[in-house]
């Protein structure tokens, strides 16, 4: 029983549709985060990512919810829904998996190079690694749809790359070095995993026109192919395709059939086996 292909492919409204979902539910969160907190002055951010301190650990899964300010999560949702929109867009298959790791990565990372005492809030650090990950995987994959995608975070994130060194004071730099080698190592590392590279329809009609290679037509020399091919190629050298010289020597041996043939069974007494049959000058 063969399956609608149109329920089984994946269409572009479905991809938005989960790109959103998905981009949309983190944003929710932290800014409810923020909401809450401002609302009842709760000092959330007090559970920040904590270099090398014991009480920091479990920053590691709070620090991406918090932020310090208005204009801090208004710039990090700005550039995370743009950025993790084209991660679950064009690596359905692998979104899930990589920002899931990268939100461990990026922060357990942080916890072991950031300097201590500090406390580094915001999701600035999935922010860079999700940048990372789309610009190294664009490159490594050579996708040409996905370099296209490379260009664009280029285009639009290229200067995020100064505040990965400590020049801004306040600044967490470290988290956003972080952030970058987590994306970095993960697009490597699923670098042959997730989207292939599409086959265009000028592709197919290149292939389609090219010619067959000669192993396969001395396979099947009577194929109506192969013959078309010889005679093409005896018209372009001037020659008569009916001709010997047109035609390739075969020796025969690639359309030799060989068929099993039993022996026939010997029966006891039977004079006219081959094993009873007397040889010339024997008694």
């Amino acid at each position: 029983m063969k399956s609608d292909p149109r329920k089984t492919s994946i269409t572009d409204k479905q991809r938005l549709h989960f790109a959103l979902w998905f981009t949309m539910l983190f944003l929710i969160a932290i800014w409810g985060v923020f909401l809450i907190d401002y609302a009842f002055d709760l000092n959330l951010n007090q559970y920040g990512n904590r270099p090398r301190e014991l009480r920091g650990l479990k920053g590691i899964f709070t620090y991406p919810f918090l932020h310090g300010g208005l204009s801090h999560i208004w710039n990090n949702t700005a550039s995370f829904f743009v950025l993790n929109g084209l991660l679950f867009y064009f690596y359905r298959s692998l979104a899930i998996r990589v920002w899931s790791i990268m939100f461990l990565t990026s922060g357990i990372l942080l916890w072991l190079i950031g300097v201590a005492p500090s406390n580094h809030i915001g999701a600035s650090g999935l922010v860079y690694g999700l940048a990372s990950f789309l610009f190294v995987s664009g490159l490594v994959r050579k996708n040409l749809l996905l370099l296209r995608i490379t260009l664009l975070v280029v285009f639009l994130y290229g200067g995020m790359i100064w505040l990965m060194l400590p020049i801004k004071e306040g600044v967490s730099w470290e988290g956003h070095l972080a952030g970058a080698i987590s994306g970095s190592i993960l697009a490597c590392y699923y670098r042959n995993s997730g989207p292939k590279n599409p086959v265009y329809k000028f592709e197919i009609s290149e292939a389609a026109h090219e010619d067959l290679p000669e192993w396969w037509m001395r396979g099947n020399p009577n194929h109506p192919d192969t013959l078309a091919q010889r005679e093409k190629s005896a018209l372009e050298h001037g020659t008569n395709p009916e001709s010997d010289d047109a035609r390739e020597e075969h020796t025969g041996e690639e359309n030799v059939n060989y068929h099993w043939v039993p022996r026939p069974k010997k029966v006891p007494g039977d004079k006219n086996t081959p094993s009873n049959k007397k040889r010339p000058g024997e008694k």
